[in-house]
């Protein structure tokens, strides 16, 4: 991880010099010069960057609100493009004598819009989709694919998996069934002989490399899906035995998931093409070499090999992976099998952003400060005297008093020493102290004690979106996305907070941050101006975000927004989709709203009844009960 840092930019033309913009960006976001964070078409590169508030503005005026998820179909275009062109251009220059074959895992971004335009955005290149699950196979089975486009079946399989699988050939798919266990070949064994029609087979293979990072246990010969050794050679025995080896022609061998260092890339497909080449020598006609995923984003821009950033380029992944490729199959004399990858992470991550508003400020210094009364405790005069020999040579001295003062007067005041109001006076003289303190601390850095403390004054500002249905990884395990305010970036941020969500949990908040300097544990933000919105977004959460979200506290899915970029510096909307009702929430957790209305209605008329409400209260009521219960979950 980053070094933890807090150092701003004081520099009102210099935004990327706090927020590393221009690191982590990839230039597909810039900073205008009124401020507003702006979109770059990454498929038009001399054209304008687009300004996000307004396309916010502009959504909102049609009745796109925020919290809104907004998927940049350019972006997804610019992410199939990357990993193609990559891949064809390593190709050419090592001199490999195969193609690249790659596919989408449907798992890392299930929904309609994100599939159906990696399908429209692939199709020049063949490009195809993964299905873990029966599911997942019948929205690949939806879609009209490339003639050459490979759907690659991984996960547990039953009959009637393997049985649609085997039978979607019959209209031109390309359906592969890599095989995961000995047992499941014996369920292929019996669907083929009950259906008289011979497969396209694949078996998972078991590496012993392990990589660094979040999902290192997905790799290495403990994760858990594929066949170690002696589950291959069985499996290899069977297909002889039944007259099918023949039919067995992938071999996919998972390098892991967001891999850190492209130097476990080369180890891992070193280790692949070992297999790849004792399999050939066993008889099977492998002619397709699929080394599953891994292919990571650089979330933070670090360039380091660190779990939440890479050491290295799409360009370089591609080639470590050709040139190995071909080493190995030249040195063992074989055939230069096609590649395929199963990149999902890096094809669709950056397309999406989570946009919200900042509904409230709950601020931990104050402006002024009250004048002790006479009769209050003389703690709380002492507290508000550290004004009068407060200083920069004395920062810490003031530090320790004002804690030890406002510490001794909540204590008197639990035991009931101490009234509310001089709590009230107290605290806000303890947060005037805290202001002042601010803008004297020294740089970060200079005084640790100092940093901490003001780290634990930063303000929360509350934000309307659910940390566990739009961020999941965030709250699961701790990944960071880049986040930035989407205005006044002209200004110089006057604040710092963490980001509180609007569920009622503890756990519903962000309080790790990409900055220029590191990792840090507050966000630079502006003061919020009353009538005016203050939007923030996160950034790069196309990748599982929108599949792993719950329904904490029964907040469903967003809006959603799908926009593509014009060259005349607008956008286009292609596709809107309004997010969850509460009534459709609560269809997901067993509840029929028909029926909630009717038993509030009863409750409603019983109350009439017993005459504590009126005809025009019933009325009141059941409108308000319908529009709630029709209404979006978020704050409106």
């Amino acid at each position: 991880m980053l070094q933890r840092k807090t150092r701003l930019s004081t520099d009102p033309t210099q935004p990327d010099a706090t927020y590393a913009i221009d690191r982590w960006g990839m230039d597909l976001i810039r900073v205008l010069p009124d401020g507003d964070l702006g979109l770059r078409n990454p498929l038009k590169t001399n054209g304008p960057v687009v300004s996000l508030p307004t396309i916010i503005k502009d959504l909102d005026q049609s009745g796109v609100h925020a919290p809104v998820l907004l998927r940049v179909s350019s972006f997804l275009e610019h992410g199939i493009r990357s990993i193609n062109e990559n891949f064809n251009a390593a190709i050419e220059r090592v001199g490999y004598r195969g193609e690249y074959r790659g596919v989408f895992p449907i798992k890392v971004n299930q929904q309609a819009q994100v599939i159906d335009r990696i399908v429209e955005f692939g199709r020049p290149y063949s490009f195809g989709l993964e299905a873990g699950s029966k599911p997942e196979l019948v929205i690949a089975l939806a879609h009209k694919l490339a003639p050459d486009s490979l759907i690659i079946c991984n996960g547990v399989k039953d009959a009637e998996f393997i049985r649609l699988a085997i039978l979607s050939r019959k209209l031109g798919f390309n359906t592969v069934i890599v095989l995961e266990s000995p047992r499941e070949l014996e369920t292929v064994l019996e669907v083929v002989e009950e259906l008289g029609e011979e497969p396209i087979l694949g078996v998972r293979v078991k590496l012993t490399n392990q990589i660094g990072g979040n999902w290192a246990e997905s790799s290495g010969d403990r994760s858990t899906f594929g066949m170690n050794t002696d589950q291959l050679v069985t499996v290899v025995d069977k297909l002889k035995a039944s007259n099918m080896l023949h039919c067995l022609k992938l071999q996919h061998s998972h390098l892991g998931s967001q891999i850190p260092d492209v130097q476990d890339v080369r180890r891992a497909a070193g280790e692949a093409c070992r297999y790849f080449v004792e399999l050939t020598r066993e008889g099977a006609p492998l002619s397709l070499l699929d080394l599953g995923g891994g292919l990571g984003v650089d979330y933070t821009g670090e360039k380091t090999a660190t779990e939440n950033s890479i050491n290295y380029s799409v360009e370089e992944y591609c080639t470590n992976v050709v040139e190995t490729v071909a080493y190995a199959m030249d040195e063992a004399g074989m055939t230069h099998p096609s590649l395929i990858t199963e990149s999902g992470r890096a094809v669709v991550a950056t397309s999406s952003m989570l946009i919200f508003d900042v509904l409230e400020a709950t601020l931990f210094d104050a402006q002024a400060a009250p004048v002790p009364e006479a009769e209050d405790h003389h703690l709380v005069q002492d507290l508000a005297a550290i004004a009068g020999y407060l200083g920069p040579d004395r920062l810490q001295e003031c530090l320790n008093d004002a804690t030890f003062y406002r510490n001794e007067l909540r204590a008197l005041f639990r035991r009931g020493y101490v009234d509310l109001r001089q709590m009230a006076r107290s605290e806000q003289i303890y947060l005037h102290l805290m202001s002042q303190i601010k803008r004297l601390a020294p740089e970060p850095g200079t005084v640790p004690v100092i940093d901490s403390h003001l780290e634990q004054s930063a303000d929360i500002y509350h934000c309307n979106f659910s940390l566990f249905q739009s961020l999941p990884d965030v709250w699961a395990i701790g990944q960071l996305h880049p986040i930035v305010p989407l205005q006044r970036l002209n200004e110089a941020p006057d604040r710092r907070a963490i980001l509180s969500d609007i569920t009622c949990d503890s756990d519903g908040k962000v309080d790790q941050f990409i900055l220029s300097d590191g990792v840090s544990a507050s966000l630079p933000v502006h003061s919020l101006k009353e009538d005016e919105p203050y939007y923030i977004g996160v950034f790069f959460v196309g990748a599982y975000q929108e599949t792993l979200g719950d329904l904490h506290n029964l907040f469903g899915d967003t809006n959603v927004a799908t926009i593509e970029l014009r060259e005349d510096g607008g956008f286009d909307l292609l596709h809107e989709q309004e997010g969850d009702t509460i009534a459709e929430v609560l269809s997901y957790v067993e509840y029929d709203p028909r029926d909630c209305i009717a038993a509030f209605r009863r409750i409603v008329d019983q109350a009439i009844s017993d005459k504590a409400l009126t005809a025009a209260d019933r009325k009141a009521l059941m409108a308000a009960y319908r529009d709630s219960i029709n209404g979006y979950t978020y704050y409106e």
